[in-house]
């Protein structure tokens, strides 16, 4: 069971606290170690009067209970009276619960003035008026937690209650410019919309209902967002009868209804009515600058328009010739070269929390070690290196904003060690986009060769917040799938806590993004300070597994494949549940100061004792193979028609040349995926046909001297496939006779 939230040395101010909703939250922070001020007017729902017996109730009751309160009896009209009650009792002001709220139900043409502006007075500016006060006592003590109380009928309307609702509609506007004013000082700012038995509600729930929405069912919310370790901020939260719901503002993707130079109409308007209204793809603009970011997007699609006298849709990516996927799946971004020394491999390490408290990571971590290797999750290094290098803004279709991109999933697989020091060459190609409808995701593929040798491959799956709405696919084939660990509890658990300088550490293995650095960055971010690198994060993880499943051996590791959750804070701590099943061990990894998921669907798999990898040395001698020039031939012919024989073929091919009865050389023909490829090395995954044979007998298929049903190990399929490619016609097979 978790440990349970306390609220030892907090001061809490609870507004009409003296029934409902206010003494409930009184009596559970007080339970749970907090002093409290007890405000309560006394008046009646109205308004009317005033009295300090409610107030005083509730206090005896804490203090009968062993807790610490005091009375308050101001009206929060005079906040600074109710914020000076708490600094006179206890020293400070913690957390501030702005509740306090009276009735005065009229049907819109019945209300008075006096009946608007005493509404307004109550729970609107009185909320601000307290707020205030307490603020500065917040920021200097760099922590504060306020919740602001609005209502269903705020959010949605209600007959008979004008006044009441744009006033707490009010509040949720107050709150949401608290957040962001307050998150670098460490104080949040969240609303609620209890619904709950109170004397505001008896007059518009019947009885059997008030018994059954009671206060306790709302408290646990209130008391969740006030703790210390509850990072949400700006939320919004309908709550009751033990259910708890957020909100957020939905937009549907619209419509652009003007023209270059030309007049916008009301019959534009009417013509395109369906469309601006249809919210099946729609977007959730989380702040106000991605809400407006829109209306840039906008100018500059109707400045590029040629004059047409149809409107055009608008696609959250931008302009829709600007952002093409048709374009852009199969297109390579350029080759990028990674050259380093013994010192990276180190600094990954270090900046995926390995120490030398660890006799065991001193391999990793001194070059003079015996057995001095490189963890095998550093080769998502040199792979990224490649796609921040800038080649994604040069791919055709692909105009997006790059401020706007989320790395959401990754996937490493090792064919052999990573090598402590060399120089690497990456190719990437992106593999495909998926609509989201809020988003648009591209799929990353990057092979990363030392000289002729794959090494490894990367998928990266990044997200681009208001690319989507396209009209594309939302699942791919070619995406590496996240997978549930099982329904049981974890066969090991792993703890680290990372340091407050990890993401500065991290960062020197070549993640500049300023997000994990920069306070007011990581502020523009929506981010109370920066934020860890997921990819270090996916370091923490897949180190636990190497040690408790492996024993650090890293041979031992294949594949690794995660999600990135939610985001992770320097200085907290990584919890690393795993659970084997044969040679794929799951994971998931949690903060674990706040139980939040940071890493989910995770798994790593480990190699079988006939699969491990061993690295090679450079053997003295390199056997020259007839069949080599054949497959430069083949991989010169994917390049130049490989779009065509993707679609043609579909389909994955592996090759094992032999020499003297031995495997020489392995290459593989992927015909199935991005705009196809050849490469050096066992598929990828499942070959959907796998073909061995001499190099020898391979040179006489190609040249058409032996049937290929008759070769020795090659399956009657092997005509049919290579028909189909037309790697190996009758015309290729006289480009090769002559070069010979």
């Amino acid at each position: 069971m978790s440990e349970p939230l306390r609220f030892d040395g907090r001061v809490v101010l609870v507004t009409g606290a003296g029934g409902g909703l206010g003494r409930t939250y009184a009596l559970a922070f007080a339970e749970r170690g907090a002093s409290v001020v007890v405000n309560d007017l006394g008046g009646d729902i109205k308004g009317h009067g005033k009295s300090s017996s409610a107030a005083d109730k509730v206090v005896e009751e804490i203090r009968a209970r062993g807790g610490k309160a005091v009375a308050n009896y101001d009206s929060v009209e005079a906040g600074e009276k109710l914020v000076q009650a708490a600094l006179d009792a206890f020293g400070r002001i913690d957390i501030l619960i702005n509740n306090a709220g009276i009735l005065r139900d009229r049907s819109f043409t019945r209300i008075s003035d006096e009946d608007w502006d005493i509404i307004h007075r109550v729970h609107l500016k009185g909320s601000f008026l307290v707020t205030r006060a307490a603020w500065n006592h917040m920021k200097n003590q760099k922590f504060g937690r306020i919740i602001m109380t609005s209502s269903a009928a705020g959010i949605y309307g209600n007959f008979g209650q004008a006044n009441y609702s744009a006033a707490k509609l009010g509040l949720l506007g107050l709150a949401n410019t608290l957040a962001i004013e307050g998150r670098k000082y460490n104080i949040h700012c969240n609303t609620i919309a209890p619904t709950a038995g109170s004397r505001l509600t008896q007059t518009v729930m019947p009885q059997d209902l008030l018994d059954a929405f009671k206060p306790e069912y709302v408290a646990p919310l209130v008391l969740w967002l006030c703790h210390e370790s509850c990072q949400e901020n700006s939320g919004l939260f309908e709550v009751g009868a033990g259910w708890i719901g957020k909100l957020r503002w939905e937009r549907s993707l619209g419509a652009i209804l003007r023209q270059k130079n030309l007049a916008m109409t009301p019959e534009a308007v009417r013509d395109e009515w369906e469309k601006i209204c249809d919210f099946s793809n729609a977007n959730k603009p989380r702040t106000i600058q991605e809400s407006v970011s829109i209306l840039n997007d906008v100018l500059s699609q109707i400045e590029s328009q040629d004059v047409s006298p149809n409107p055009t849709s608008y696609s959250a990516s931008g302009s829709s010739a600007g952002f093409d996927p048709t374009r852009s799946i199969g297109q390579k971004l350029p080759p990028f070269s990674y050259e380093y020394t013994h010192l990276q491999p180190i600094l990954y390490a270090l900046g995926v929390g390995m120490s030398t408290k660890d006799p065991d990571h001193l391999k990793f971590l001194f070059e003079g070690s015996e057995g001095f290797c490189c963890l095998p999750t550093f080769g998502v290094i040199p792979a990224q290196s490649s796609m921040i290098s800038g080649g994604l803004s040069n791919i055709p279709g692909l105009n997006i904003d790059f401020t706007k991109v989320l790395h959401g999933e990754q996937y490493l697989e090792l064919y052999k060690p990573m090598p402590t020091s060399g120089k690497l060459t990456s190719e990437a190609t992106i593999a495909d986009i998926l609509d989201k409808g809020s988003g648009a995701v591209i799929l990353l593929d990057v092979h990363t060769y030392s000289g002729k040798d794959l090494l490894c491959y990367n998928q990266f799956s990044v997200f681009v917040v208001g690319a989507g709405g396209f009209g594309g696919k939302r699942t791919s084939e070619k995406a590496k799938i996240t997978v549930n660990p099982p329904n049981r509890p974890p066969d090991a658990v792993a703890t680290d806590t990372t340091t407050v300088d990890q993401a500065a550490l991290y960062r020197l293995s070549g993640d500049w993004n300023p997000l994990h650095i920069d306070p007011n960055f990581a502020a523009l971010g929506g981010f109370q300070k920066p934020i860890l690198h997921g990819l270090c994060s996916f370091g923490f993880a897949a180190r636990h597994v190497l040690k408790y499943f492996a024993d650090n051996d890293v041979t031992k590791f294949k594949a690794i494949k995660i999600r990135f959750a939610k985001p992770v804070f320097p200085g907290q701590t990584l919890q690393t549940e795993m659970w084997k099943e044969g040679n794929r061990i799951h994971i998931q990894t949690k903060v674990k100061e706040t139980g939040s998921v940071a890493i989910a669907g995770a798994y790593v798999d480990l190699a079988s004792s006939s699969e491990q990898l061993v690295a090679k040395e450079p053997s003295a001698k390199v056997v020259e193979l007839q069949s080599d020039l054949v497959f430069q031939e083949i991989g010169r012919r994917i390049k130049e028609e490989g779009n065509q024989l993707v679609k043609k073929v579909n389909a994955v091919f592996q090759w094992n040349i032999t020499k003297d009865d031995k495997t020489a050389v392995q290459w593989t023909i992927d015909l199935k995926n991005g705009s196809g490829e050849l490469y050096q090395g066992p598929a990828r995954g499942k070959a959907d046909t796998v073909f061995t044979l001499s190099d020898e007998d391979f040179l006489g298929l190609v040249l058409g001297k032996i049937n290929p049903q008759k070769v020795h190990r090659i399956n009657a399929a092997i005509s049919k496939h290579l028909l189909l490619s037309g790697l190996c016609n009758i015309r290729f097979s006289s480009w090769i006779f002559k070069k010979w």
